[in-house]
């Protein structure tokens, strides 16, 4: 039974259901009854419940805020977080210099290396030394931005009091997924998350949807930036006089000039000039309508050369968005049914996002998946259907959809406490948060994030992290998951100690049942399986037992190997070492050095390490600290 259940992270254990809305707390106190009427969870479920799905877990205290509070009350001011005072949070994360910068600014600050060399090699003679240098040093700011900008990621979802607020940026980034490891992508990142993403969380979709479509991150890494009309297509070019022989030379003679100066302007040439339908299909396929929308090929063509001319005002160098009328395809369209006239110009972009945000396959495909990302899975059809329709009553307000998600009966089901399996970055955040961890100035809890599967970022295909639980699931995720809680116990996770976690004081010293009960009521909410219970008690993983570990000290996970390719088994012990050796390295650089590695990192993720070498072997745990180890891996910690 426990090794089903810890493969399957399927032991969502509940506790016994009262009245709907009188529940007694551990503590006496009782939640409004007033809008629970048709909530089956019971009052501490609901409490439990908001904290998993609203927010990356509780911190302590926060149940006891929640319960005074109530669990209605509490939803509402998470809707609104301008209204949250976050200062804390603003403080920390202003360390971070280089969140917000303009891609412009980040490409004048830290050029891309090929860039350096280029202006060196114009120079003329051979490269000396220092040119070098700068070279080297360019090279590792050129990601250093990247770094800091995961590691305010993890900060602000581990500190932040506008819990929901976090986990809608992380939905949406994930939903308007940029790989950074495209070309000069990164430099785009840090505007994107806060000028594009976090403005618009919980605004309007269609504000939403118009911000990604001009923000230069998406124009970037889906090639829109050089999407023109095909030849031979009419434009919103001014007529001009005709040249004689003599002007046209000497203008062909200066573009070649300025070609040959500058390698961007030759690789912008030496790629194919015409329509680019990259963007135009994942706005309607995973941005707007869905696989399924009723969209055709042909309306992919529409919508691209709607949206030819939608460029970044100074191409690969940067800068805000630009409209290009001279290369925009200024014929007539009809896209899902409707006419576009010609000679329209940017104003024919944002007509189309209008009738992209506005159609009713939209209203379904996103309500779907904010559902799924609060509820389940599988989201109950009704639930959907009641989010739908408010999508489109409201115009796509999506503090509205998400509140008619997150205070539905279904929402509050039985079925849907405990029935969403953590992300990586949910469980790091989680863990930090549940063991009242200080928010890390280094890199080294985001990168624990990726060894753990979800690189920030990382995801190189446009649809973004899976947002089922079966997509993390396997013997080594599990393995790694387990390796997790017992590093985390063991202090090999920055800001986590056993000391700061409150109940340590009142457990440290109890007797192994009193730590056990303890356990499961500081990070449970004191309901756990039998199965859970007697692992604690014992210290024995029969999971681990099973995969090859007599005790709790740190597994290698099937996984480790894979990411390894087909080396020999030597060669994969060998090549670990080097990586672990490498990994204790970079956790004593200065810090600034830390975020040029984890940005290099983020960009090519296959190339990192894995979570067992990044925390290294552990010593065998024994009493309290044993026992939180295991509860930070079992079934009950790993869902929400």
């Amino acid at each position: 039974m426990l090794a089903v259940c810890l493969v399957t992270l399927g032991c969502a254990t509940t506790a016994p259901q009262s009245a709907a809305g009188t529940a007694a707390s551990g503590s006496g106190a009782l939640v409004s009854a007033a809008p629970s009427a048709s909530r089956e969870q019971t009052a501490d479920q609901q409490v439990h419940h908001v904290l998993n799905r609203l927010a990356f877990g509780a911190r302590p205290g926060d149940v006891e805020t929640v319960r005074a509070m109530g669990v209605d009350a509490w939803i509402d001011r998470q809707l609104y977080p301008e209204r949250i005072p976050d200062a804390a949070t603003e403080q920390f994360v202003a360390r971070f210099t280089t969140l917000g910068k303009t891609g412009e600014q980040l490409l004048a600050d830290a050029p891309p290396p090929a860039a350096v060399l280029a202006q060196l090699q114009r120079r003329g003679g051979t490269m000396t030394a220092a040119d070098s240098a700068t070279l080297r040093e360019q090279g590792r700011q050129s990601y250093a931005f990247l770094g800091e900008l995961a590691s305010s990621r993890m900060a602000r979802a581990v500190i932040s009091e506008r819990q929901l607020n976090e986990v809608m940026v992380d939905f949406w980034e994930n939903h308007f997924n940029v790989f950074a490891g495209k070309d000069r992508t990164r430099y785009f990142l840090p505007e994107y998350d806060a000028k594009t993403i976090r403005p618009h969380a919980l605004g309007t979709f269609r504000d939403l949807l118009g911000a990604v479509a001009k923000s230069p991150a998406m124009l970037y890494y889906l090639d829109n930036w050089q999407s023109v009309a095909d030849s031979g297509r009419p434009t919103l070019r001014p007529a001009q006089r005709p040249l004689n022989a003599r002007q046209a030379a000497r203008r062909a003679a200066a573009v070649q000039q300025r070609i040959a100066q500058n390698p961007q302007l030759q690789q912008v040439v030496q790629r194919r000039r015409g329509l680019n339908e990259n963007y135009a299909r994942e706005l309607m396929e995973l941005h707007t309508l869905g696989v399924d929308g009723g969209y055709t090929q042909q309306d992919v063509i529409e919508v691209a050369r709607a949206l030819t001319g939608w460029t970044i005002a100074r191409g690969a160098q940067g800068g805000g968005f630009a409209f290009r009328g001279e290369v925009h395809d200024a014929s007539a369209k009809t896209i899902l049914g409707q006419s576009f006239a010609a000679n329209k110009g940017v104003e024919e972009g944002e007509a189309v996002l209008d009738l992209l945000a506005s159609h009713p396959s939209t209203a379904k495909f996103i309500a779907t998946k904010l559902a799924r990302r609060f509820v389940s899975d599988t989201p109950p059809a009704a639930l959907v259907e009641r989010a739908t329709a408010t999508f489109r009553r409201t115009n796509g307000d999506l503090r509205s959809v998400v509140r008619t998600i997150v205070t539905s009966p279904e929402f509050f089901a039985s079925a849907s406490y405990r029935a969403k399996v953590k992300s990586p970055f949910e469980l790091v955040a989680s863990t930090m948060r549940a063991m009242n961890a200080q928010p890390d100035a280094t890199p080294r809890t985001s990168q624990l994030v990726s060894r753990l599967g979800q690189p920030i970022f990382g995801h190189q295909a446009p649809n973004g992290y899976p947002e089922t639980g079966d997509a993390w699931m396997n013997t080594g995720a599990i393995l790694n998951r387990i390796n997790f809680g017992l590093a985390a116990a063991s202090g090999r996770v920055p800001g986590i100690t056993l000391a700061a976690w409150p109940p340590t004081a009142e457990l440290a010293n109890a007797s192994r049942d009193a730590q056990v009960d303890g356990v499961i009521k500081g990070l449970f909410g004191g309901a756990a399986s039998s199965d859970t219970r007697q692992v604690l008690l014992t210290g024995t993983n029969p999971f681990l037992q099973q995969h090859g570990g007599a005790n709790d000290s740190l597994l290698v996970a099937d996984d480790d190997a894979g990411m390894m390719g087909g080396m020999a088994s030597a060669e994969k012990t060998a090549n670990a070492r080097k990586q672990a050796a490498s990994d204790r390295r970079a956790a004593r650089a200065p810090v600034a050095q830390q975020q040029q590695a984890a940005g290099r990192e983020a960009v090519r993720p296959a190339r990192g390490g894995t979570l067992t070498q990044s925390i290294g072997s552990l010593p065998p745990l024994t009493g309290f600290a044993q026992i939180v180890g295991l509860a930070l891996g079992a079934p009950e910690f790993q869902r929400r």
